[in-house]
């Protein structure tokens, strides 16, 4: 540590020039701190995704959000441009959010069957943090929440840094099981559901109206609240969903989440909850103590969004671009893994399911793709047991690198069965 010399006949001696090593401060270990952390942290794969998501020669085969070619760049643009002759607020929004946008998320809800009031909104930077909030302002530590299974609340860690236990209940072509929630709430006295109903993800799957009401009956009858993630409702392709859960909500049991993140921007980061207002007065007040709320001029942007009609005029050209994509990625499925694989065509959102038939190790298959240059979501992001799974989004990619990488995937896929 060269702090002392010896000699061989003189002793051992003290080094004078180095009493400022002896009294400077020691730095912290901080590898204790971390691991202290009460945040779980991604999974190995996920904080692989995250970092290979930023390379530039990787196709990304797995990522839920808008190809940067179907982002509305020149829309954006001209709304600021218009904004020079108008009075724009740059300080702190209200609690609950921008009230002109809350005003127009009312209206736009209406057409779906929900009747809410701008009381009854609040603005959230994104739907995740609007999972954030419920779990540290609504629920107890050590709650258990019935899912689907599999589902995209398994590869985040909102409920289970909150030492917080997710209940899969397996679903069906229609949707969640609706025979097992029964037993499922009473065994592990469940709080609340979990569902994405309209083109889940990962699945993509489409919960009948049948299955929603039956969904509703029982969660009236069970005194069971639910979370209805419907983030992705908008971009149907063959034919509108049916009317959300919160649209037969007559008793408040419905928190319905939605976000602009898939279907305009996810750079916006607005999303939005809607519920009974006490609920909505305690989440806002997290809220101001968490970020003191959303970004004034991404809500403003958002209302305009709204207001002047453009909103519908996006979603028009995203379905038609996505319905390319998805129709591109099943004519490449069918050439290139029929004999390998199963999956069903999805009639909105942004995932197709996919099961690998044959039996092999997801792990290595994820490793030895991204090695090739091909990133994907692996299945047990999304279900422990799903090890036979992939969930391919057919939204990022081009079609031209859609149709590459699913043909060097199916050559990895087939070494791997030799």
């Amino acid at each position: 540590m060269g702090l002392i010399e010896g000699k061989s006949g003189g002793g051992t001696k003290v080094i004078n020039t180095t009493w400022n090593l002896l009294a400077s401060t020691p730095p912290p270990d901080w590898n204790s701190y971390v691991k202290a952390g009460i945040h779980k942290p991604n999974t190995p794969t996920i904080q692989a995704i995250n970092q290979a998501e930023f390379q530039s020669d990787i196709i990304r085969l797995g990522t839920g959000e808008l190809s940067p070619e179907l982002l509305p760049y020149y829309q954006t643009k001209a709304l600021f441009q218009q904004a020079a002759d108008q009075t724009m607020s740059l300080g702190y929004e209200e609690p609950k959010g921008n009230f002109f946008l809350r005003q127009q998320l009312a209206l736009h809800l209406k057409e779906s069957g929900i009747q809410t009031s701008p009381s009854a909104i609040l603005i959230v930077s994104g739907a995740l943090q609007a999972l954030q909030l419920i779990s540290i302002g609504l629920l107890h530590k050590g709650s258990s929440i019935l899912l689907e299974k599999p589902s995209y609340l398994y590869s985040v860690h909102v409920f289970q840094s909150n030492d917080m236990r997710l209940v899969g209940v397996p679903m069906d072509n229609q949707g969640i099981q609706t025979s097992i929630i029964e037993q499922y709430k009473r065994q592990y006295n469940a709080s609340l559901l979990y569902s994405i109903p309209s083109f889940h993800n990962p699945t993509g799957t489409l919960m009948t109206e049948t299955r929603r009401k039956q969904v509703m009956e029982l969660c009236e009858q069970l005194s069971l609240p639910l979370i209805e993630d419907d983030v992705y409702r908008d971009l149907w392709m063959d034919a509108p969903p049916p009317s959300p859960l919160k649209a037969t909500d007559k008793n408040g049991m419905v928190l319905y989440l939605g976000s602009m993140s898939k279907s305009v921007s996810p750079g916006l980061r607005i999303g939005w909850v809607v519920g009974p207002e006490p609920v909505i007065d305690r989440l806002a007040d997290i809220k101001m103590q968490t970020d003191y709320g959303s970004s004034a001029l991404s809500q403003w942007a958002a209302a305009e969004w709204f207001s002047t009609g453009l909103y519908h005029e996006h979603l028009s050209d995203i379905r038609e671009e996505l319905r390319d994509r998805r129709d591109a990625t099943i004519q490449t499925l069918n050439k290139h893994f029929k004999e390998i694989a199963s999956w069903k065509v999805p009639k909105g959102g942004f995932y197709i399911w996919i099961h690998i038939i044959p039996n092999l190790s997801m792990h290595e298959l994820f490793s030895k793709a991204l090695k090739k240059g091909i990133l994907l979501n692996p299945g047990y992001l999304y279900d422990y047991n799903g090890n036979q799974c992939l969930r391919i989004s057919y939204s990022y990619a081009s079609i031209s690198e859609i149709k590459k990488g699913i043909a060097l995937l199916a050559t990895i896929v087939k070494q791997l069965l030799k």
